[in-house]
């Protein structure tokens, strides 16, 4: 380490507790590092990377550990590259509608830091008050929102990265458009670390609408979640931008936090109306009611006048089942919103096959669905129900990884979902930018890719 500690002027830890705090993160992925680099800037990175192709000694991204795939644990040892202190946030640039940001950024204390500004970062993860924003562009997170602005890929308007050659490259447009070829930028965002090192992005911003407001839908036993959201989200005409589903025993966890105020028993919608004035919010929450109406809900919806504290609470789902339920099988699974029933009813009787717990929340609006198995993540029941739970989703035309990454959990799906001219170019990219298999090694990439150290 003397070497290293000559190249790189950030702070190094080897001491146990660095090590073994950095060494797992919110999944059940256990790994074990060698040391801890925080890199004061992009030179320190560079050094970094340059000191590991040259040991050929792993090295692994990280921000706020809120990964539920193992994509920032070193489960092939190395040096863990804690981006945490990373948190300079640029002034806004009004005019073009940006703001340069440090990957470690937290997501929400850069929401709090654009309040003033008129404008906001649009993704919102459940994870939004630890998670950073080199995190989310690593797993190009969503959150509730990204039912009307999508998810991150759609904000990163470039980036500075170190490949894992030790070169710096700076991708996306400086100009608000540029057509000079594939934008290379959408390569890394993604890509969970293992075709580069994020030092610094410049983020699209949009303008926050005038009002926002939370609603609370009560979602009868007899009317199907999915039918009711594609409902909405059909109706163009009502300025909904998050449609999410908690089932009755999600939505029971969430009601015994003291400031949650959820009304009624049983499953919810949350969701969130962007207006311009209290007259229009007024128009379109009447106009809600009466689609509710048509669509067998009689009891009518709660407004919830802070979506942000709605959005937290929403965030804590799966921590709060984590205590009252311990180890569990989360998922991440997605189907065209016309089959979330058929993707439900799979999910149900998938839990009453194995005879597990099951409680399902998510970003219903989307299809995409968080089904959560009471049983041991790493048992053999755990991984056969994590498989079967896959193989729904796909088999209703739907994808494994809708919002969380990949990690290396599910990097023996990728081949099925990229086909094999897919997974061949993904591999030749990785040789170009990773050529010595020293980033983030085990992840994204299916078996048999490049030698890892």
């Amino acid at each position: 380490m003397a070497a290293l500690r000559e190249a790189v002027a950030g702070p190094i830890a080897t001491d146990f507790a660095s090590r073994s705090a950095l060494s797992h993160d919110a999944s059940f992925v256990a790994g074990a590092a060698d040391a801890v680099v925080r890199p004061r800037d992009a030179e320190d990175v560079v050094a970094l990377v340059r000191w590991a192709r040259k040991h050929r000694v792993p090295l692994t991204a990280r921000g706020g550990g809120t990964s539920l795939d193992g994509e920032s644990v070193p489960i092939s040892g190395g040096i863990v590259v804690d981006f945490s202190g990373s948190t300079a946030i640029g002034p806004v640039n009004a005019a073009a509608r940006t703001v340069q940001v440090g990957p470690g950024v937290v997501n929400h204390d850069l929401h709090r830091r654009l309040a003033e500004s008129g404008l906001f970062f649009p993704p919102n993860p459940g994870s939004w008050r630890s998670c950073t924003i080199g995190g989310n562009v690593g797993t190009n997170a969503s959150g509730p929102r990204s039912f009307r602005y999508g998810p991150t890929r759609r904000w990163v308007h470039d980036a500075e990265v170190v490949l894992g050659t030790g070169e710096v490259a700076h991708l996306g447009p400086v100009t608000a458009k540029r057509s000079v070829g594939p934008e290379l930028l959408d390569l890394v965002v993604g890509s969970e670390g293992t075709l580069a090192l994020v030092t610094g992005i410049t983020l699209r911003l949009a303008p926050s609408p005038r009002r926002r407001c939370g609603v609370v839908v009560p979602v009868p036993e007899s009317v199907p979640a999915g039918s009711l959201a594609l409902a909405m989200a059909s109706r163009v005409s009502l300025p909904i931008s998050a449609i999410e589903y908690v089932d009755a025993t999600v939505a029971d966890a969430l009601r015994r936090r003291p400031e949650a105020r959820l009304p009624s028993d049983g499953a919810l919608l949350l969701l969130e109306l962007e207006t311009e004035g209290t007259d229009v919010e007024s128009e379109a929450l009447a106009e809600l009611d009466a689609l509710l109406r048509q669509n067998g809900v009689a009891e009518s919806a709660t407004v919830a006048a802070d979506a942000d504290r709605m959005w937290t609470l929403r965030g804590e789902a799966g921590e709060l089942l984590g205590r009252s339920t311990g180890p569990s099988v989360r998922e991440d699974v997605a189907v065209p919103l016309d089959r979330v029933d058929a993707l439900l009813a799979r999910l149900r009787n998938l839990a009453d096959s194995e005879s597990v717990e099951l409680h399902v929340y998510g970003h219903i609006g989307q299809g995409n669905l968080h089904p959560t198995f009471v049983v041991d993540p790493a048992g053999e029941r755990g991984r056969r129900v994590r498989s079967r739970t896959w193989d729904a989703a796909r088999s209703l035309g739907g994808t494994v990884a809708a919002e969380h990454g990949v990690g290396s959990v599910k990097r023996d799906e990728v081949a099925a979902e990229l086909g094999e001219a897919g997974v061949r170019v993904l591999r030749g990219w990785k040789a170009l930018c990773d050529p010595d298999g020293i980033l983030n090694p085990g992840k994204l990439l299916p078996p048999n890719a490049p030698a890892t150290p």
